[in-house]
């Protein structure tokens, strides 16, 4: 408490001097650098190359600069790293974990990493700084704890890696997790059935995440943070075992989706929970990364970085030696790979990418600023950092797509929008969620914020029955309204959706706020399989577009076909071969049965 009492009291002298906004502080170099951290664009983006072929734009990065030299970063928050396992001996690690990791395999505190994914992951988020070792972590004094979840993925290690102990009570020690990090998913090739989400083991989780996002740390709460997918341009699928890789097809092109994301991050039913705050990936030049997954539900951007070769990637921790993990002996682009002269043993890497990279950086982030008060409950922490929020990428256009009607016209449909205000002033764009986090505003404002939010309030699922034609490659759409009572501050936007369409790759989904905001909560061209068509099925849909704005009065859903035929999905294995699917256009109309809304608020 000591240490948070004289940060506060420096940031009180420093505020006299220094403009409100941090953003106006002078760019300086980070302290106590570590022989790495020079080349960690995401913490201080100088125009690095990560050791990659080129180089990223001076500015796009985390924005700490103000909270490094102040001191700020993580200390007293632990940080749970759900993943691969974590090599807690680490020399750039071992002095950041704390008692409480486990190995889900064999019981023991050592979570071992056969991968070095999750060792990635721990390492971007609290790698420590000022040892002479490697580079430095986004909340460097923050604590860490690992779990091998994805080598034992029963109830009971997702329990104890998600918050509870082994009694399958929530943990509430200064020591035990504030943050957790998901650095996992994956890419469903058919829409989300909800009813078969909605199973005792999904419930349970979501009950369980909501308990300790709202209850645990004697009311003070915890964030967990997810990952949004890597399947923007294609994803890989397994048939009765065999890994296929699955692409669009339009126009006679491969890998041509118009522009849109092949996976909306809105169809995989763990991003759909209000509880986990989903965050797309950025690269070095502050837009969005070339495999990011993106969608309405995605809540804030975070570096993540391309692959390292041509174009940057993320330096962090490795397995150590150079016979295991991300970097071994051989050849490669990456100048630090191989046994380079800054890394011989290659205990490091300048490889890691993906959205597994965005989420650690997001969690580092969040754990810089509840070590800034950590009094803060974990709500008022996540309204901190939408407030602060950057508008990156900023003249992105979002992405319209052409194509014939079913009466032989062409049309133009505003498929994604480019970035809106929405009618409580907070920026959002689909690809970007409601912004990049901006660690030094989000500290500087947790500093002088002595009061939390009001409790949260959780509306029933209101029901609206419809049973509107779907007309086939029409603007017109499927419409229906429905009346909110309740006038609260929105947090979030649950949807719920039953709809009859045999071509769920043609159809986009619109949802319109009583103020006016339009949030397309699924896009179209989603690559979906040929046999999983049919339809939606109580399916959970989620939306951060309407941030701030208040929930009372008219919500109008639209749901379109916007597609003839000309698209389809392709999926390729090399041993069995090329083949075509979600070829044939469906001319029957679909039908919007009914939807239900759930709103978040307070």
């Amino acid at each position: 408490m000591m240490i948070y009492k004289k940060n506060i009291l420096a940031a009180a002298v420093l505020s006299a001097t220094c403009a409100a906004n941090a953003n106006t502080a002078p760019t300086q170099e980070l302290t106590k650098k570590d022989p790495l951290t020079f080349q960690q664009w995401h913490l201080q983006n100088t125009g690095q190359t990560g050791f990659s072929l080129s180089a990223g734009q001076v500015g796009e990065d985390l924005n700490l600069d103000f909270s490094d030299r102040m001191g700020i970063k993580g200390r007293g928050i632990t940080v749970s790293v759900i993943d691969t396992g974590v090599e807690i001996s680490h020399p750039d690690l071992v002095n950041n974990v704390v008692p409480g990791s486990k190995n889900l395999v064999d019981g023991s505190d050592f979570p071992t990493d056969n991968n070095g994914h999750g060792t990635a992951v721990a390492g971007l988020i609290a790698a420590e700084e000022g040892n002479g070792l490697g580079g430095r972590g986004v909340a460097p004094y923050a604590n860490l704890v690992g779990f091998n979840f994805l080598d034992e993925q029963s109830v009971t290690s997702w329990m104890v890696s998600h918050g509870l102990n082994e009694d399958f009570r929530a943990l509430d020690r200064f020591t035990d997790p504030r943050v957790f990090n998901q650095s996992y998913g994956s890419t469903p090739s058919a829409p989300i059935d909800g009813t078969l989400a909605n199973n005792p083991r999904f419930a349970l989780e979501e009950q369980v995440m909501q308990d300790i996002t709202l209850d645990s740390h004697w009311g003070r709460g915890a964030v967990y943070v997810k990952s949004a997918g890597n399947s923007f341009r294609n994803y890989n699928a397994y048939i009765q075992g065999t890994r296929f890789l699955v692409l669009p097809y339009e126009n006679n092109q491969f890998f041509n989706n118009q522009g849109l994301p092949f996976h909306d991050a809105n169809i995989t039913s763990s991003n759909t929970t209000n509880w986990n705050l989903v965050v797309s990936a950025l690269n070095a030049d502050g837009k969005l990364s070339s495999y990011s997954s993106v969608g309405a539900n995605v809540f804030l951007s975070a570096p993540g970085g391309e692959y390292g070769q041509d174009r940057p990637a993320m330096v962090t921790v490795d397995l150590t030696g150079c016979d295991k993990g991300g970097n071994v002996t051989g050849a490669h682009k990456n100048a630090l790979h191989g046994g380079a002269e800054l890394d011989p043993n290659c205990d490091y890497r300048g490889t890691m990418n993906g959205t597994s990279s965005a989420a650690p950086n997001a969690s580092g982030a969040i754990a810089t600023v509840m070590s800034a008060n950590p009094a803060l409950d974990s709500r008022t922490v996540r309204h901190i950092l939408a407030s602060t929020a950057r508008k990156t990428d900023p003249t992105h256009a979002g992405v319209s797509i052409n194509f014939e009607s079913a009466t032989g016209e062409q049309v133009n449909y505003d498929a994604i929008p480019a970035w809106q205000t929405n009618a409580a002033g907070y920026n959002f764009h689909n690809f970007y969620g409601l912004g990049a986090f901006n660690i030094d505003d989000a500290v500087y404002k947790a500093l002088f914020t002595g009061v939390s939010l009001p409790e949260l309030q959780t509306t029933q699922w209101q029901l609206q029955e419809a049973n509107v034609a779907i007309p086939d490659a029409s603007l017109a759409g499927a419409q229906s309204t429905t009346v909110v009572e309740e006038n609260l501050t929105i947090e979030a936007v649950q949807l719920k959706l039953n709809v009859d369409h045999e071509r769920l790759r043609d159809i986009a989904v619109e949802l319109t706020s009583p103020s006016g905001t339009r949030s397309v909560v699924l896009s179209a061209r989603t690559g979906f399989l040929n046999g999983t068509d049919g339809g939606f099925t109580n399916s959970i849909m989620l939306s951060h577009h309407f941030y701030g704005e208040q929930s009372q009065g008219n919500w109008t859903i639209k749901v379109i076909d916007t597609d003839k035929g000309t698209s389809s999905t392709l999926i390729y294995n090399q041993n069995i071969g090329l083949f075509r699917t979600n070829a044939a256009n469906d001319t029957v109309d679909g039908v919007l049965k009914d939807w239900s809304l759930r709103i978040y608020g307070h």
